[in-house]
């Protein structure tokens, strides 16, 4: 279980990755993770093509990512295994995040 972050030299975009189980193990990292990226980020990606488990706690700190950036940030979930994708789908995140597979 990792948390990193990646900031674009203009500090406009940033990614967001998650390595391993993205549960509530990672919260602490996760929110500090998000909490330190540029005030001025437009695009958030959250890197997903690591993370090989996810449960309803992830889904809530994608909530809170949102709330904490706000809507006039683009959040995109990117890359998400099968698996991952399968409780994006179910919990109709694929409705509320942008996806890119």
């Amino acid at each position: 279980m990792r948390v990193t972050a990646e900031k674009s030299e203009n500090g406009e975009e940033s990614t967001v990755s998650v390595e391993g189980r993205f549960d509530y193990r990672v919260y602490d990292s996760f929110k500090s993770t998000y909490s330190s990226l540029p005030e001025n980020s437009k695009q958030i990606n959250v890197d997903l093509s690591e993370t090989d488990y996810m449960d309803s706690s992830a889904l809530g700190m994608l909530l809170m990512l949102r709330e904490h950036v706000g809507r006039a940030v683009n959040i995109m979930l990117v890359h998400p295994r099968p698996e991952v994708m399968r409780v994006l789908t179910i919990a109709n995140f694929d409705k509320l995040f942008s996806i890119r597979t």
